[in-house]
């Protein structure tokens, strides 16, 4: 049996071009004298629908889009993912569901069983789980179709107490088909491979994994779909953070037709939620997630071209470069904004790193705005020193800026601030902090850095002065993040181990941190909830990013 993985990048609620783009792979794999096409979870209309989902309008465009296409499956099977309505038992109103097209007609729906509830995911929220399991019998072979999570529970995950397949084993299917959209983190990829071998390993068939690709706001799929036969060698692994289709040829005997990529005496790695943080852990994929967060946003939400302040610092230079290269340097604009308080050697860095990229770039001074905002404000502040008031205007004098010339035309305002800024408050609601996203809110501080040897790794693009000097916001005379915050290679240690390994403090002091460090950097990350709770959309790129993923209170006295 030729069977075709369809790895596509879609949007959410437009149905008019994922069912082009969806009808377009169908045709494709027609050509290629494939049995099955295969899409990812929730196809139709792009995962994860989230509240559109309580739309009938919305419910009803999946399923005709779903009848539009069953008119596309003559001469060829189509696994496709969308909603069903729940009209048969009392629950959920919808199951997240995978149709079995052929011959012109709807002829089977499998519904999906495992509905995640952490983290990002909310399907419990929507959906009803499955309460049958059944193989698709097509052209004299049994597959048992499951979706994403089902494949995560192989009888020991205590998330859920029914294994799918191990309902669908006892019916003898011949392979595996899993519709899947799991999203990318930098630990994730080997885990996931390893979770889909390990089904393969424990029920001797072979198994085919559809995986979504593209961003949908914060949230990354990295594609990489997966073919194992029926001895747990790796026989397919599609492109990552690009679209990709396949044919793969299943023989009688469980084998694949082609090289193996890995023998099945290879156990890949599981990197979920390493112990430790490693900044450089799969870089290079955290790059390419970034690009696609960008260009997937920017081009999905109908936007063109990109602003963000240029400092010096290593924050924005790396957003920026990242910037161009999503966008092209035609779109992406800097603002240099020096203040009195600005090293000269940062300005010329700035100007540098635009000559480097080849986008255009613009000084506006603010010491004239600054010295207007402290008259004004003098009969106020009368003689009390000078502090943080005065530091902040600088950063909301440079947001109000970049927002006046994003508004004028049509920008759209980058954010620069990195994980270790946000986690401990170390920006300024309204300055620093504005923006339509957030780039490297998910990476910490190290990983910046990290991020910009990576993107020299051919050449100097960002100036090495960016990368050497000691992190600043220069509000003050010879500031240094050093003043206000712990070294950052100690400090994301310590962020590590409370966002991704939710590990309260007495736990982070069992790890040999210094116990009144740990406690003050926890204070910090608790009582400044109430600005990251203002803050823009944020690339996702780690198991446990700021955003839908991570819901604190903002006023608690845990940890405070």
């Amino acid at each position: 049996m030729k069977i075709c993985l369809a790895q596509q990048n879609y949007h959410i609620g437009n149905f008019e071009s994922n069912i082009l783009k969806i009808i377009d792979a169908v045709n494709n794999a027609k050509q290629q004298n494939a049995d099955l096409v295969v899409f990812s979870e929730l196809s139709v209309c792009g995962y994860p629908p989230r509240d559109f989902l309580y739309f009938d309008d919305f419910v009803d465009k999946c399923i005709a889009s779903v009848h539009q296409l069953k008119m596309h499956a003559k001469g060829i099977g189509i696994l496709i993912g969308a909603p069903q309505r729940n009209n048969i038992i009392e629950g959920k109103d919808l199951f997240n569901a995978v149709y079995f097209l052929t011959d012109g007609e709807i002829k089977k729906v499998i519904h999906k069983t495992c509905l995640p509830t952490y983290d990002i995911f909310d399907e419990d929220r929507y959906f009803e789980p499955a309460k049958k399991w059944e193989v698709i019998e097509y052209k004299g072979k049994k597959i048992a179709v499951t979706i994403c999570e089902d494949i995560w529970n192989l009888g020991d995950n205590p998330l859920y107490t029914i294994c799918p397949m191990d309902k669908l084993i006892g019916q003898k299917p011949d392979f595996m088909i899993n519709l899947s959209a799991s999203p990318f983190d930098y630990t994730h990829d080997e885990d996931r491979k390893a979770i889909v071998k390990a089904n393969v390993l424990k029920y001797k068939i072979p198994m085919f994994y559809c995986n979504a690709v593209g961003s949908q706001t914060e949230i990354v799929f990295d594609g990489t779909s997966l073919v194992f036969d029926k001895n747990a060698n790796l026989c397919g692994r599609m492109m990552s953070f690009r679209e990709d289709i396949q044919i793969y040829t299943l023989n009688d005997d469980g084998t694949i037709n082609g090289t193996i990529i890995e023998s099945s005496d290879l156990l890949p790695e599981k990197e979920l939620n390493p112990r430790f943080f490693n900044p450089s852990l799969h870089i290079a994929e955290v790059h390419s997630a970034l690009i696609l967060g960008i260009r997937d946003y920017f081009s999905k939400m109908g936007f063109k071209k990109a602003i963000l302040g240029s400092s010096g610092g290593i924050d924005s230079a790396v957003t920026l470069a990242l910037a161009v290269e999503a966008l092209g340097k035609e779109n992406v604009m800097a603002i240099l904004m020096p203040s009195e308080y600005s090293s000269t050697h940062s300005v010329e860095d700035a100007k540098q790193l635009s000559r480097n990229l080849q986008n255009e770039y613009q000084i506006i001074p603010i010491k004239n705005i600054y010295e207007s905002f402290l008259d004004e404000l003098k009969p106020i502040f009368a003689d009390l020193p000078f502090g943080l008031a005065e530091e902040n205007i600088q950063s909301r004098t440079r947001g109000n800026l970049l927002m006046a010339i994003a508004n004028k035309f049509g920008y759209i305002l980058l954010n620069t601030s990195n994980k270790s800024e946000l986690a401990t408050g170390y920006g300024t609601l309204y300055g620093d902090m504005a923006g339509g996203l957030g780039v490297l809110g998910d990476c910490y501080k190290q990983q910046v850095y990290a991020l910009a040897e990576y993107i020299n790794r051919d050449k100097e693009i960002i100036p090495i002065e960016i990368i050497t000097k000691a992190p600043s916001a220069e509000l003050r005379p010879n500031q240094k993040d050093s003043d206000s915050l712990p070294e950052y290679d100690l400090l994301d240690q310590i962020l590590y181990q409370y966002i991704e390994q939710s590990k309260g403090p007495g736990e982070i002091k069992e790890l040999n941190f210094d116990a009144h460090l740990a406690d003050r950097v926890l204070k910090l990350v608790n009582t400044n909830e109430y600005k990251r709770n203002q803050f823009c959309p944020i690339i996702r790129i780690s198991p446990k990013a700021f955003g839908v993923g991570r819901r604190m209170p903002i006023v608690a006295k845990y940890l405070s």
